[in-house]
């Protein structure tokens, strides 16, 4: 009897736990393709899309998440923060903007693999 109070309890309190994370906490870190884009229009925040700044969009991060972003096949990082919703091109994790993508050297192939954390 003593053992299943116990497991009910664990259970309740885990359960409790995983829902009061926030959704950030569960996509603290991660790799995937990348692709940078360079529009000027409104993004999903609500500020114009300026390419020269280092902006990316993700599709469930915070807006204001900061992210340090690394391409593994160079080692350059960079960080950025999210303003805007996407990538929809299925397989993609994060849209860079034209600036981010240029300081981590994926300019001329348009998408690569990279690796992000939540930095703040």
């Amino acid at each position: 009897m003593k053992t299943i109070r116990r497991s009910i309890f664990t259970t309740a309190v885990l359960a409790t736990l995983t829902f009061a994370l926030p959704v950030n906490a569960f996509a603290a870190t991660g790799c995937g393709s990348a692709s940078w884009y360079a529009l000027t229009s409104k993004t999903a925040s609500g500020e114009r899309m300026n390419p020269a700044k280092l902006t990316a969009a993700h599709r469930t991060m915070k807006f204001g998440t900061k992210l340090k972003v690394t391409n593994p096949k160079n080692g350059k990082s960079v960080v950025v923060r999210i303003n805007d919703r996407g990538p929809f091109i299925k397989g993609r994790v994060l849209d860079l903007s034209k600036a981010a993508a240029q300081n981590i050297g994926m300019i001329r192939a348009g998408h690569a693999k990279v690796c992000y954390e939540v930095i703040g």
